[in-house]
């Protein structure tokens, strides 16, 4: 049958029928491989879901430690067995919820943790040796992931039982996100001792969730996450064994962060092109011998920028197909979002509501029966090839640039991302994409609905914790600490160690930010259009 001009989500052709022919030169034994073996194609592991589900890993963080508390404490009693912590923009900024610059945002899109006291809050009562911890958290990850370990040895737990991620992508956040402090070399070199310092105090934490989800969220296409991801992984690995670290020390603790689409076959075949990829990187360029190194592993979130406004009931069918595409993608872990997400935080009942589609997906499907189910056909691995070709073609754009941070610096993966969503945003306007709710099947009057509200008497209440630990520590121990920390910035030391001393003493997350500007300096990006 001819092409019938359909096109992807990448921009890439698809016919309505496939057969053998557009497998030409197809070879399953090198290409496919069996599941936990190289090239990774069907898996990461050989039993996958048949021995048991991923981890379901729900994201929550809001207003107080108390109250993000509570939330915890509700998901972990609803089958949760993997929390993943939003913090506020101050927070994910490193500055303190008084100072002025905070002013209106403490507490709004996730939780404020100024302090080692914020910490033990946020995580009372519950089990830091049986759950894993991610945290969405980039430039001031180091601070986080060190009051998280302290407050897990103060419970009695050891560092060597804690389980978790640290996002700590910062390079995604010059392309797409925004929440950078320091330039590009200095976090490089923080994400380095970061790697160091976890594989001798924390050796089961993944180091590092490297994102493509806030990429996508931007408009990038599934070629498109997945080569600047990738490319971004590249630098983090270079500058880790440019530091003198071996490869295999630190490569088997790093993770990846994923977008799960409505686009079903797209979404399985691009986990499968990029998991592919990445073991070829790892062997070919950089050596790796553990095949735990070569192993692409990932988190996914369904699309929040695919949720809509309008008839919000719409996207539990969304967010439904999205986690279906990520478990048949062989995902490690998932986060479904919430359907009131378009509209405000998540009500208790919508988060619930996410958790159990999961669930469903998990427990009344047959998916987790068998091992890769998409294996063979001929669409998915055509398509699981032109995703390959794709994305290897922008890798080498990025590369011919000089790199993921030269690129960056020439504002070379910012503009073809908005190209992208340029586009897309024109084909909805124009009626070319479907969008349910919005430019097809609306209706007359939307049902009323009671969003979920940050209390902005948060903000008061922090900076009185705040004023109460400056009037009850040790300021000069403070200040000796956080000289301790600038003095190994400023040479060659791993600045973990004296970050954590300074914590310990109750320094601030800002104050400990703060330090490092005054040696670092902050990235100032420089627009290439």
């Amino acid at each position: 049958m001819s092409d019938t001009g359909a096109r992807s989500e990448s921009d890439l052709p698809i016919k309505a029928v496939y057969g053998p022919d557009d497998l030409d030169g197809f070879d399953a034994g090198s290409r496919l491989g069996d599941p936990g073996a190289y090239p990774f194609t069907r898996g990461v592991y050989p039993s996958m879901y048949t021995g048991r589900p991923w981890t379901m890993r729900q994201y929550a963080g809001f207003g107080t430690a108390k109250e993000s508390n509570e939330r915890y404490h509700e998901l972990v009693a609803n089958g949760t067995g993997g929390l993943s912590v939003a913090f506020d923009l101050p927070t994910q900024m490193g500055y303190d919820s008084d100072e002025s610059i905070a002013s209106g945002e403490v507490g709004k899109v996730g939780v404020a943790i100024d302090s080692i006291d914020d910490m033990r809050v946020l995580f009372g009562g519950l089990p830091l040796d049986k759950i894993s911890t991610s945290m969405t958290i980039n430039a001031p990850a180091a601070t986080l992931l060190l009051m998280y370990q302290i407050v897990a040895e103060e419970q009695g737990v050891p560092a060597d039982r804690l389980t978790g991620t640290i996002q700590n992508d910062v390079l995604k956040e010059y392309i797409a996100r925004g929440t950078y402090i320091f330039p590009p070399k200095e976090s490089l070199r923080l994400i380095s001792d970061i790697f160091a310092y976890c594989h001798t105090e924390i050796p089961r934490w993944n180091t590092i969730s490297i994102s493509g989800y806030h990429m996508a969220e931007a408009g990038a296409t599934p070629a498109q996450e997945i080569a600047f991801t990738l490319a971004n992984a590249i630098a983090y690995v270079r500058a880790a064994v440019d530091a003198g670290l071996h490869v295999d020390d630190f490569a088997p603790r790093l993770s990846f962060f994923f977008v799960a689409r409505t686009t079903l076959l797209e979404e399985i075949a691009k986990f499968r092109a990029a998991r592919r990829i990445w073991a070829r990187i790892m062997k070919e360029e950089f050596g790796a011998q553990n095949p735990k190194s070569m192993m692409l592993r990932f988190h996914t979130q369904t699309a929040g920028v695919q949720l809509t406004a309008q008839q919000p009931e719409v996207n539990l069918i969304r967010v439904a197909l999205q986690g279906l595409g990520a478990v048949l993608g062989g995902t490690q872990s998932l986060h479904t979002n919430s359907y009131d997400e378009a509209i405000a935080l998540p009500t208790q009942k919508a988060a619930r509501l996410a958790l159990r589609t999961q669930q469903v997906i998990a427990y009344e499907t047959d998916v987790t029966k068998t091992v890769d189910p998409f294996a063979g056909s001929y669409v998915i691995e055509s398509m699981t090839d032109d995703l390959e070709r794709a994305v290897t073609d922008l890798i080498e754009a990025v590369e011919d640039r000089g790199g993921a941070v030269a690129a960056i610096e020439q504002g070379f993966q910012k503009s073809e991302i908005e190209r992208s969503a340029y586009r897309i945003a024109l084909e909805i306007d124009e009626g070319e994409r479907t969008v349910v709710g919005v430019n097809r099947f609306r209706i007359d009057e939307e049902e009323p609905y009671e969003p979920l509200r940050v209390d902005p008497q948060i903000e008061a209440d922090q900076c009185e914790r705040l004023a109460a630990l400056h009037a009850e520590r040790d300021n000069a121990a403070v200040e000796a600490a956080l000289e301790r920390l600038k003095e190994a910035a400023r040479g060659t030391e791993n600045v973990l160690y004296p970050m954590k001393e300074a914590l310990r003493a109750r320094a601030t997350g800002g104050e400990v930010s703060h330090a490092l500007r005054e040696v670092w300096g902050t990235y100032t990006p420089h627009d290439a259009f």
